[in-house]
């Protein structure tokens, strides 16, 4: 009999030891995950400030970066970073933005905190992200829970209240300026004007191909013509009279 109770005892011990370690791995699994909280979860409120937790699963690389696909109803340009750790800094993508800096420490958790303009009007909010390791590796914690299962990677999820009575969605936040590109008649009076104050160093088209003076030579205006025409009749007529006389003599026959 002391030996029966004594087995009951050793197989409930295991059992309960069995048990205790599953809940410490699943509470070990579960705090792994990318967690988000806020104490403003409520539909439509303003300037809420949203908290996300990482634990560090790698004993060899810190955490680096965290990239986030923002839930419907809320736009790059409405996000601000409010804490985060040294050097890290917050940059929009077109659907979401990436925070992170200089890799912490392995084993080290990462832990920020942004400043959403208004959250919307939705019972959840869903922050699919990515983890960066130091080492390149990353972690997708993008999977949305399928007829009850907890997924493997589950994505940040934050519960939010009914919004308060009365609350109204605002504005959507104007997007940034961009620096506009010069008007056509700008670009064309700045060139203008470097032609005008520039020096003339290379000759405009109409110079170079104007032709070049006439010589006296080839000037019909030139004194000169005149007296060559002249010599010229003269030797023509001395030329023609000497044949003229030369055959008068011959058929006269002197």
């Amino acid at each position: 009999m002391p030996n029966r109770q004594s087995r009951r005892a050793a197989r409930t011990a295991t059992v309960l030891a069995l048990t205790a370690g599953a809940v410490a791995l699943a509470g070990t699994a579960a705090f792994a995950h990318v967690e988000v909280e806020s104490e403003t979860a409520q539909a439509l409120a303003t300037n809420a400030t949203v908290a996300f937790t990482a634990e560090a699963e790698s004993a060899t690389a810190g955490l680096a970066k965290f990239q986030v696909v923002l839930p419907e109803g809320i736009a790059p340009t409405d996000v601000t970073l409010a804490d985060a750790p040294a050097g890290w800094t917050l940059a929009a993508t077109p659907d979401g933005y990436t925070v992170g800096g200089t890799a912490l420490a392995p084993g080290k958790d990462a832990a920020y905190k942004i400043t959403v303009r208004q959250l919307p009007d939705a019972k959840e909010l869903v922050f699919k992200t990515l983890e960066t390791y130091s080492d390149g590796h990353i972690e997708r914690w993008i999977e949305l829970p399928k007829a009850g299962a907890e997924p493997e990677h589950p994505a940040p999820v934050l519960k939010l209240s009914p919004a308060a009575p009365g609350a109204t969605p605002i504005a959507p936040a104007a997007p940034g300026p961009t620096a506009a590109a010069p008007s056509p008649s700008a670009s064309a009076s700045a060139s203008a004007s470097a032609s005008a104050s520039g020096p003339a160093a290379t000759p405009s088209a109409a110079a170079a191909t104007a032709p070049a003076p006439a010589t006296s030579s080839g000037d019909s205006s030139s004194p000169v013509v005149p007296i060559v025409i002249a010599v010229a009749a003269t030797a023509v007529v001395a030329v023609a009279g000497t044949w003229w006389w030369r055959r008068r003599n011959r058929g006269t026959g002197s």
